[in-house]
């Protein structure tokens, strides 16, 4: 008799474990996924288009803070942990309260969700989201160009609209990124590597994408979301560790599988933390994976004038998830507005409205900065009239998407970027040269 499956996500790792792990197996039915992390993302279902032949109706998806009443209401035999950038004590209080309402509790592998790829695979992984893995990738795929490869990406799943019409999604201008009315967490993946020249591909089923990849690729990149396992067996398997968050990727899930599955491990941002946060994120990370190849990595900040910075009140917008659940204080946008000398850091708390009111007292250790929240076009309305509000001279963007693009923003901006730079040896290209 097959077991009932309840499938926990936040509409990325859970589809994908369904996906080869669990939709045509006989010995599981699958009776609801639960969403969180994300807004906006249960109350609906995975279609039936995507689900397969076992599931005519497709599945529910529910909140998971109905987990206990789920597991009696569906007579839940096993209860799966499908999502990323949690604290380990996070995992085992879910998995506590599933089998204290009955269930099995189980976590699936690499061995059973990794799935092969015909052309060799580079996967950027990381201990936690915000550690750099997007200037990363960038970096490789710039030197697998160099080398007269053909580079496609394939980015972590960031479905939150029609999931059967997103189940596979090719990016290569700007105008797919219109076509396909991608959210601003969905932008500020896919638009930095348009913009260098690499083909993006996402979407839920990432069978069928690999499939489509592999047709245009000498080598694909795992562009790995959160601090999330890459889909795919990799060749190279690469994980950036944030020193400014230095013991963490012994402490969050899955970042510490990251980190022990790692062929090289970079050590990011050493420009701005400590030599002593330095040195124990290499001690961690080393401890748990000594045969690894250690880089050190700088994400050196630029602006685009920043003579404007000086003297200024500035309101700083960073990358949303790193903030969010990435539980960073503070990003690039900060840095830059020290750096630069502006006179004041507008505090936008007192300002947020809506829904961007809600994201900072869910995650009360954000900052004096405003997380670039987009999830859908009423919460886009809520930033902008959050921006409205704050009174500052100049905003300092530290998105990686320029959000004039997609918001009115009525005083002075400027644009923080940040790319990724080793210092010193080994190097990247030292370690993709087998692949060169």
């Amino acid at each position: 008799m097959a077991q009932r499956v309840l499938i926990l996500g936040a509409a990325g790792r859970d589809f994908h474990n369904f996906n080869v792990h669990f939709r045509d197996n006989p010995d599981y039915e699958v009776v609801a996924f639960t969403a969180t992390q994300i807004p906006n993302i249960d109350d609906r279902r995975y279609p039936a288009e995507l689900a397969g032949s076992r599931y005519p109706n497709g599945i529910p998806i529910e909140s998971e803070s109905q987990l206990t009443q789920l597991i009696a209401e569906l007579d839940v035999d096993v209860v799966v942990f499908g999502y990323s950038d949690v604290s380990h004590e996070h995992v085992m209080h879910i998995g506590s309260q599933a089998m204290a309402a009955g269930a099995d509790y189980l976590l699936l592998g690499p061995r059973h969700t990794m799935i092969e790829s015909r052309v060799p695979v580079v996967a950027v992984c990381a201990a936690r989201t915000g550690s750099g893995k997007s200037q990363t990738s960038r970096r490789v795929a710039n030197i697998l160009r160099a080398a007269g490869k053909r580079v496609v990406a394939i980015r972590h799943p960031m479905p939150y609209g029609d999931l059967a019409k997103q189940a596979v999604q090719r990016f290569e201008t700007y105008e797919d990124l219109e076509k396909h009315d991608v959210t601003i967490e969905e932008r500020e993946e896919y638009e930095p590597h348009i913009k260098a020249g690499s083909v993006v591909f996402a979407g839920v089923d990432y069978g069928k994408i690999l499939s489509e990849a592999e047709k245009e690729a000498d080598v694909v990149i795992w562009d790995g979301g959160n601090n999330d396992m890459s889909f795919y067996k990799a060749d190279c398997y690469i994980t950036v560790v944030d020193p400014h968050r230095p013991d963490h990727g012994s402490r969050y899930f899955p970042g510490e599988t990251n980190v022990r599955l790692a062929d090289a491990i970079v050590i990011n941002k050493v420009e701005t933390a400590s030599f002593e946060d330095i040195q124990t994120a290499r001690r961690l990370a080393w401890e748990m994976n000594p045969s690894a190849t250690f880089i050190e990595g700088a994400s050196p900040i630029y602006v685009d004038d920043g003579s404007q910075v000086r003297g200024k009140r500035v309101l700083v917008i960073e990358d949303g998830p790193t903030l969010t659940h990435g539980e960073m204080p503070y990003g690039a946008g900060w840095v830059a507005a020290r750096r630069y000398g502006a006179a004041e850091i507008v505090d936008p708390r007192p300002y947020a409205v809506g829904s961007i009111k809600a994201t900072y007292e869910k995650y009360p250790t954000t900052g004096d900065v405003l997380p670039a929240m987009g999830y859908g076009e009423e919460q886009t309305r809520e930033l902008a009239e959050t921006i409205r509000n704050t009174p500052a001279d100049l905003v300092l963007i530290a998105s990686p998407i320029d959000l004039r693009r997609l918001i009115e923003i009525d005083r002075p901006a400027q644009r923080v970027r940040y790319e990724l730079q080793e210092i010193g040896e080994p190097t990247l290209e030292d370690v993709l040269k087998d692949l060169l």
